[in-house]
């Protein structure tokens, strides 16, 4: 089974990703901060990784600039799912190397979208 990394300091999102993920065949991983959710994702090798921007410790914009910077995790799918809504937030997430920018709140069928605009299905 695939395997997703969920970074979100909010359990409620944490859980409405779960769900969607769990539907889509993914064993669900999480972090509840940027550097548990780095850690995580180094010693776990997920398939994919849907990371929060605005969150403690790291931000998901370090995060995913230092996952993706990685040899052992730069190929690894990033969806950030934030409520940073700005041109310039979205601009500067897939600048990190983010693959897909969503922006919250969505829906299930966006999320899946995402995912498969992510991991090219």
């Amino acid at each position: 089974m695939p395997k997703a990394l969920i970074i979100d300091d909010s359990a409620v999102e944490r859980t409405i990703i779960s769900k969607v993920m769990t539907t889509l065949g993914y064993t669900i991983l999480e972090a509840n901060d940027g550097e548990e959710g780095e850690a995580k994702a180094r010693a776990t090798k997920p398939d994919i990784i849907l990371l929060d921007v605005v969150m403690p410790k790291k931000d998901g914009f370090q995060v995913c600039r230092n996952l993706k910077k990685d040899a052992t995790t730069g190929s690894i799918p990033i969806i950030m799912i934030t409520s940073k809504n700005q041109e310039s937030d979205k601009f500067w997430g897939m600048k990190q190397g983010a693959d897909v920018y969503l922006i919250k709140p969505f829906s299930e069928e966006d999320l899946i979208s995402a995912v498969k605009k992510a991991t090219k299905t």
